[in-house]
């Protein structure tokens, strides 16, 4: 545990032109929540509108006159921000760096200038091919430059996109176009990833083949790796073919600030996926403004961030923000211990990398391997250092700090969500005391608090569930089609409050730590999966009756994924089954839902009203047999006594 009196202090010399101060930030923050309007109003004027906003912020929590809108009288585009308006000074300057899979192949580097033509041509195809504004495109590449050119390219004609991680099931896929009614999809022939062929176009294909998902006219497919795949035309086309020739410049939609930009799905406490909603003005605004505060930008910095870009850090802290700031930014498509474990520093080293932002399940994999992997190569361009997905543990944030960092960089240890577009609590890096595992403080306009189960606000040092107690520009604006279901979800368990979803404790210097989810949500490795989609997966399957999900606590993963199932009466356990059953999961949703451990289930631990009493089931998991709590309520308490003595053991 990291002791609350360890502080690791700004070290000397941090500080450049624009880094922002202990002072800065005491000032800037009780402005920004004293007068949100007048602060917000000030920040906006780092993007460029077509119609500069008068109506900051139009923000009711109310659940009879709910609302949130921001400079929803100003007009501008996305792409615009990001592109055309650094072309006169920045315009061969490099936009992007792109990393491959395996170092063989060539790196490559792309101007701004280069890249707002390709997104230009896109974008031209696009329209050719039917795509207005409004329409939604899904994104399923994998981390090529494609990626990035594919969301700007809807951005400057107003389509909203939706970006699927790579890493997908057909049926993952399927759900997320049928959802929102995707009229066209990018993809690429295949992916590569630690060596492997991803066969991505096969996934779509399998995908289109399933009911809800029949919206979809026409799929363009990036020849990536030249691998064998199946066009059916007229639907399939190659993506060159059809952008290749297409003019250098594309006239802009001109988009009101609260237009959709993008749709993203993270996964809900119930089994459907959740398309968060993201708008125009107030999500760019808040990614490019979080970027370069929290990472300190300047103008030389070689910005990486490992991300996925089917994530909301890719996103955010890849594309949007970075693009935003006229920053570089770098594409990494590989894995960290691919071709070896040295691959995240000697991609720093080639590429002069300064700022390394990252999550503490690699972080982990990566410390298991001991300090020689890292020595071997230099670092020494690195400045600072971040973190994000999940809480980092202290052991893991001082291995992060001393020997990736050679305890010169500074750590920001970033707490945000898919719902939140950016940011919420983390230090600045020349204003914030850093103490090991801790987000530390809010940034400028966010209002953290914690509450108890009751809804009522603790003050000091306390521990309760985390709330945001008002608006911040880049919010979510709904689900997707079901604007009751963002209310249900993230409004009505704390009347007037949004409700993070996660448990937070407070010290008495007022700094936050996260302690985890406190919904029936499983954090692995950064990526949020709903135990329901996990059990309904389960379920799927001819043999078994019953499952139940939950996490447990994993050494590299954060948590892990441990599921009890029941099979149908007259059905055998066997280990053969147990393998058929993780491969069935991998199949429905994808490799981020392998299951961990399948412990078999003769029943599972149910109220008499037959609620599962997962509280029970993760302390089971966890191994924690004498944490249980009281049993008398359940319906049949020795159902208990048995999956605690058959507790799984691996190769036991």
């Amino acid at each position: 545990m990291s002791s609350p009196a360890e502080r690791h202090p700004v070290p000397a010399g941090f500080a450049g032109p624009n880094t922002i101060t202990q002072d800065d930030y005491a000032r800037d923050y009780a402005r920004s929540v004293q007068d949100p309007e007048a602060f917000w109003g000030e920040i906006a004027q780092r993007l460029d509108w077509y119609r500069p906003p008068t109506r900051i912020r139009d923000v009711s929590y109310d659940l009879s006159d709910f609302r949130i809108r921001w400079f929803d009288d100003g007009e501008l585009n996305v792409s615009v921000n990001c592109l055309d308006r650094h072309l006169a000074r920045n315009g061969d300057k490099t936009a992007l760096i792109w990393e491959p899979d395996g170092p063989d192949t060539e790196a490559r580097h792309i101007s701004y200038r280069e890249l707002h033509a390709r997104v230009c041509r896109l974008a031209n195809a696009l329209r050719n091919l039917g795509v207005a504004k409004g329409d939604r495109v899904t994104i399923y590449l994998p981390m090529i430059v494609e990626a990035a050119v594919a969301m700007l390219a809807c951005a400057r004609i107003g389509a909203v996109h939706s970006v699927v991680f790579g890493g997908f099931s057909p049926n993952s896929i399927a759900d997320r176009v049928g959802d929102c009614g995707s009229k066209l999809i990018i993809t690429a022939d295949e992916g590569m990833r630690g060596g492997k062929r991803v066969p991505l176009k096969a996934n779509v294909d399998a995908a289109l083949k399933l009911p809800g998902a029949q919206s979809v006219e026409t799929v363009l497919v990036v020849r990536h790796t030249g691998g064998a795949v199946d066009m059916q035309m007229p639907r399939d086309r190659w993506y060159d073919a059809v952008v290749d020739g297409q003019p250098d410049t594309c006239e802009p939609e001109r988009m009101n600030a609260e237009d959709p930009l993008f749709i993203l799905y993270t996964s809900g406490s119930t089994g459907k996926p959740k398309g968060v909603l993201h708008t125009t003005a107030g999500y760019l605004l808040f990614a490019s403004y979080t970027h370069a505060s929290v990472f300190d930008l300047r103008d030389d910095d070689i910005y990486w961030c490992t991300a996925d870009v089917g994530w909301v850090t890719g996103h955010s802290y890849i594309v949007y923000g970075p693009l935003a700031n006229a920053a570089t930014s770098l594409v990494f498509e590989g894995v960290p211990n691919y071709p070896s474990v040295s691959r995240f520093w000697e991609v720093i080293d080639k590429h002069q990398v300064t700022i390394f932002y990252t999550a503490p399940t690699a972080i982990r994999a990566l410390m298991r391997e001991g300090e020689a992997p890292v020595k071997k190569t230099s670092r020494a361009s690195l400045r600072l250092l971040g973190s994000v997905g999940e809480p980092i543990n202290p052991e893991a944030w001082r291995w992060y700090s001393d020997v990736v960092g050679d305890g010169r960089c500074p750590i920001v240890d970033t707490w945000w969500q898919t719902e939140t577009g950016g940011i919420l609590i983390s230090p600045l890096p020349g204003a914030i005391e850093a103490k090991p595992g801790s987000a530390t403080k809010p940034f400028f306009g966010v209002q953290p608090a914690l509450v108890d189960a009751n809804g009522t606000i603790l003050e000091g040092a306390a521990e309760g569930n985390l709330v945001i107690t008002d608006s911040w520009p880049g919010q979510m604006r709904s689900v997707y089609g079901d604007h009751q279901r963002f209310i249900d979800t993230y409004f009505k368990a704390y009347p007037g409050m949004y409700f993070t979803g996660d448990g937070c404790r407070r010290d008495e210097d007022g700094y936050y730590w996260i302690t985890g989810r406190v919904d029936d949500v499983i954090n692995v490795s950064g990526h949020r999966i709903g135990t329901a989609e996990l059990e309904s997966a389960l379920v799927l399957h001819p043999k078994v009756a019953e499952a139940a999900v939950v996490g447990f606590p994993h050494d590299i993963k954060g948590q892990g994924i441990y599921a009890y199932v029941t099979l149908k009466a007259g059905e055998e356990y066997t280990e053969e089954l147990r393998k058929e059953l993780v491969a069935h999961v991998r199949r429905e949703i994808g490799p981020t839902a392998t299951p961990d451990h399948i412990q078999w289930a003769p029943g599972l631990p149910k109220t008499r009203s037959g609620k599962i009493m997962r509280r029970i089931l993760r302390k089971i998991a966890e191994n924690a047999p004498d944490q249980l709590g009281d049993t008398s309520t359940l319906a049949d308490p020795s159902v208990v006594d048995a999956l605690v003595k058959e507790r799984y053991v691996p190769n036991a």
